[in-house]
């Protein structure tokens, strides 16, 4: 790697994400919060001198005028570190408001990584703070990388590398030549989205501030609410409105940037991960509707609403909550995980393995068990129209591999910290699917992760990174190849 392209590119994502920083002043000014003020200018000067430094200090930067060759390597490693400092420059305002360190680390890296877990157990904080919470879940949740790639005309071509580093998948899913008019298409869905979810929001009788916060988490897939409560309250309109938009924000933005500009609704069921997810959706929420009403004698609106709303969250990995489904007996609560581990679809802003992968693992299981009866016979997995290589398939397997380890070693260390096996499986499976809440009254839905041990936090705050870059940057900061650094 070339550390001249390295200090620049990540020295110009700190830069613009220094400026973005200061949006939470303007929030502050318009509340009269001006005790709010100092702490996001604090964070943006942080993030604007440690780019300005790296600019000076690392010899060659100056008279770098292009990064159009960038590497694959160093795409996936400023991608990296630019999600790593985005955390902890986005934790110092934090520190301002009384939160610990960690605590401040915890809370700035699950709103970014768009994961919704909480350690607040106090909901007693200026606007601005909890507006710059849902806002970090926004950048977030389509990427900070991919938004710089749409505006940005320093990554016009280099940014090819850096956008299937920040969300690498089993394909590389563009639709447009350019991988800047990619990257501005997804964003002009997503803004499009956002604004959408806040009219409906606001006309049917939820507040400007709160409309605007949970617009944001809720296409993000991200969870924050400037309430204590979540969405437990509200209306049923209100509830069917984030449904529906969660439900989408875990399906493809690139299928849907398709389905807008063609106006034809029916792309939808004509792909083939989209019509998985659609009926896993569809077949959950039924079955948890059925055990709702059976084992929690809930009447039939109540079930329908409640079951499909946590399906969708579960399933988008948006973590809100219309009902506190901890007190959900074992079979609901089952379901419920069923959903956390089935993931959204590729190119959404949902986390978790990802329905795609899924069906390329049950395909390989397929195609295995064929071969025994047909020892001699050619087998070709396809996704829609298209083969599937045997590299894909093999990223795949090795993915959903390590995925399942990270669960396992880190939901055993966290058990043993805290002596709650609950708590260590949920919270790990949240943490790295970018969910939020666990299962269980500690880090339920109404609960938080602030009881837990420094530890404990730590590893979830790491599990939230790995999951949001899925996995394969985290794997590669392992090689040692990857560290050289080039003159």
């Amino acid at each position: 790697m070339r550390k001249e392209y390295l200090a620049y590119t990540f020295s110009l994502a700190m830069m613009y994400f220094s400026m973005v920083m200061l949006i939470p002043v303007a929030v502050a000014l318009i509340y009269g919060e001006s005790n709010s003020v100092i702490p996001f200018i604090t964070a943006s000067v942080s993030a604007f001198l440690t780019s300005f430094i790296l600019k000076k200090s690392v010899k060659g930067v100056s008279e770098l005028k292009t990064i159009n060759d960038i590497k694959k390597s160093e795409g996936l490693c400023v991608v990296t570190f630019c999600w790593i400092f985005a955390g902890i420059f986005a934790a110092i305002p934090y520190l301002f408001f009384g939160f610990s360190p960690i605590n401040a680390l915890f809370e700035a890296s699950s709103g970014i990584t768009a994961t919704g877990a909480t350690i607040l157990t106090s909901f007693d904080y200026p606007h601005a703070l909890f507006f710059w919470r849902s806002f970090t879940q926004w950048l977030g949740g389509m990427g900070i990388i991919v938004l710089f790639i749409a505006i940005l005309p320093q990554f016009a071509v280099a940014g090819r590398q850096l956008f299937f580093a920040e969300a690498p998948g089993p394909t590389e899913d563009k639709f447009t030549p350019r991988i800047k008019n990619t990257a501005s298409s997804l964003w002009k869905v997503y803004f499009g989205m956002t604004i959408l979810v806040f009219l409906l929001l606001c006309s049917n009788g939820m507040g400007i501030f709160e409309a605007v916060c949970h617009s944001f988490s809720a296409v993000s897939g991200g969870g924050f609410s400037p309430n204590s409560q979540s969405i437990i309250g509200y209306s049923n309109i209100i509830i069917w409105i984030l449904c529906f938009f969660m439900f989408f924000a875990g399906a493809s933005y690139n299928l849907q940037y398709k389905v807008i500009t063609k106006f034809n609704p029916l792309l939808l069921f004509k792909n083939e991960e989209f019509k998985i997810y659609f009926s896993v959706f569809a077949l959950l929420g039924l079955c948890l509707a059925f055990s709702l009403f059976i084992h929690l004698n809930y009447g039939p609106v109540q079930s329908f609403s409640h079951s499909y709303f946590q399906i969708a969250s579960a399933m988008s990995t948006t973590g809100f909550c219309s009902v506190d489904f901890a007190n959900w007996d074992y079979t609901s609560k089952a379901i419920l995980f069923i959903a956390m581990m089935a993931g959204s679809c590729a190119s959404s802003a949902g986390g978790g393995i990802k329905i795609i992968r899924w069906m390329l693992i049950f395909k390989i299981m397929k195609n295995e068990m064929e071969k025994i009866l047909h020892s001699k016979a050619v087998f070709n997995i396809k996704i829609g129209k298209y083969s599937v290589s045997e590299d894909i398939l093999y990223q795949t397997l090795m993915f959903v591999f390590f995925y399942i380890a990270i669960v396992i070693f880190s939901g055993l260390v966290i058990s043993v910290l805290e002596e709650n096996t609950l708590v260590g499986i949920t919270g790990t499976v949240s943490a790295l699917g970018n969910i939020g809440p666990g299962l269980g009254h500690i880090i339920g839905p109404l609960g938080s992760f602030d009881g837990l041990k420094t530890l404990s936090k730590l590893i979830l705050t790491v599990d939230m990174y790995i999951g949001r870059l899925e996995l394969i940057p985290f794997l590669v900061l392992f090689q040692k190849d990857f560290w050289r650094i080039k003159k």
